[in-house]
């Protein structure tokens, strides 16, 4: 009886190992098409199927900081900035507070911004322009949006080119890092009434427009984005 149960004993430890290793060769096995692993820190990706593509990242954690690139005093910007200028130092204040700012990649972001801003404006698009303004900024727009409105007039906006965007200040206040940025713009702007007669502007006429607008993200969040928190017309 003991060598009946001893010899099944041995047979069936032999073939767990077997099965044991044959799962393991197949289960461990990489085929390069396994999901990597989550990020809960991670941004989620958009698309046109949905997700929101209102939202500009200016600029966006993870990308290359390796443009300009301070030495190792943090004043040195290339053409962004001069060396021992106050806006140099600055700027380095933002990237002591935030590693992944880099001045180019955030240029290029303020300017997606600004014309979508300026057009969402004269569409009356109030949802974009929450999502890209402060809640100060926003409240003023939509005021603005609200009297055109109530008097039946209607606002068109069409942009030529943005032929400057160039960065005049940084300032850390804070945990909120506040950066200000000076477009020169060619547009075409028209707004007309009820009756589809222009009241301001000319729709042959192309407007060169100097605005000075501040974004700012508060760098201790995990949310990259920046808002427009300021505006002023340059004189």
């Amino acid at each position: 009886m003991n060598g009946f149960f001893d010899f099944y004993t041995i047979l069936f430890l032999v073939l767990a190992v077997v099965i044991f290793l044959r799962l393991r060769n197949v289960l461990g096995r990489r085929t390069g098409n396994e999901r990597p692993p989550f990020d809960p820190y991670s941004a989620p990706k958009t698309n046109g199927a949905g997700g929101s593509e209102k939202v500009v990242n200016l600029p966006r954690r993870g990308e290359d900081s390796r443009v300009s690139q301070p030495d190792a005093s943090g004043e040195e910007w290339g053409d962004i900035a001069a060396p021992g200028s106050a806006l140099s130092k600055g700027l380095s204040e933002v990237r002591r507070a935030d590693p992944s700012f880099v001045p180019e990649q955030f240029l290029e972001g303020a300017r997606a911004a600004y014309e979508m801003i300026v057009s969402a404006f004269a569409e009356g698009d109030r949802q974009t322009l929450k999502d890209l303004l402060s809640r100060e900024v926003y409240e003023g727009f939509v005021t603005a949006i609200a009297e055109r409105e109530s008097r039946g007039e209607a606002m068109s906006t069409n942009f030529v080119g943005i032929d400057k965007a160039e960065i005049t200040d940084a300032t850390m206040r804070r945990r909120m890092a506040h950066v200000t940025v000076r477009f020169v713009s060619q547009l075409v702007s028209v707004t007309r009434d009820k009756n589809d007669n222009v009241v301001e502007g000319d729709p042959k006429h192309v407007t060169e427009v100097i605005d000075i607008w501040t974004f700012a993200r508060d760098t201790g969040s995990r949310d990259p984005n920046w808002k427009l928190v300021a505006t002023e017309a340059a004189e």
